[in-house]
């Protein structure tokens, strides 16, 4: 009985981890269409020598699909117009708090499937979002309307501001009211000025 297939495997593992190891770090959910055609054809590839292929050529096979996705990458960095072509582009869902029917249809999306995007994000309903799109690599993007949106740092710390000079004004108020005819005479001085005929 032949053991080759023992090393072969070993090897598969070792190799096939190093050269997506140099394809780069991303999950499936992050890869471009070309990242992900690239993984099942290295996939495939790499199975080649248990079935009594060559281990070598399916090694250099593999090694010149990841360089070619390396300079892929490198071009679409380089170039805008290459990189839309490679990856796509962004496609609106919702605009305005509009669905986008058109484009809808034109990805087969349904409205319970774009419901299903939106809750895995936490948004509770359709209505609150003002814009969506489908991102190149599947995720989608939102902004929230204005009234939806949740609380920032930034709006806490005017609102409290606001509330402390209202806080401010309305004492200013209660003191001013306190004082009566009586409070002047153990002040020894009128609240208002008065004209000095009338002291």
């Amino acid at each position: 009985m032949e053991l080759d297939w023992i090393w072969k495997a070993v090897l598969i593992i070792i190799v096939g981890t190093l050269l997506l190891r140099i394809a780069g770090r991303k999950s499936i959910s992050q890869m471009t269409l070309a990242q992900t055609v690239l993984m099942i054809a290295i996939g495939s590839l790499l199975i080649q020598p248990v079935a009594g292929k060559s281990i070598w050529v399916t090694f250099g096979v593999s090694a010149v699909l990841i360089i070619t996705l390396i300079i892929v990458e490198f071009t679409q960095i380089k170039s805008d117009k290459f990189e839309k072509f490679i990856t796509g582009k962004s496609v609106t869902l919702i605009e305005g708090g509009t669905l986008n029917e058109k484009n809808l249809k034109k990805f087969r999306i349904s409205v319970d499937l774009l419901e299903m995007l939106l809750r895995q994000q936490s948004v509770q309903n359709i209505n609150d979002v003002e814009w969506a799109t489908l991102e190149p690599n599947g995720q989608l993007g939102y902004i929230l309307k204005d009234e939806a949106q949740p609380i920032t740092k930034r709006d806490l710390n005017k609102l409290i501001t606001q509330l402390e000079q209202l806080q401010l004004s309305l004492t200013n108020r209660e003191v001013q009211q306190k004082q009566t005819i009586f409070t002047e005479v153990a002040n020894k001085g009128h609240q208002k000025p008065l004209g000095k005929h009338l002291e």
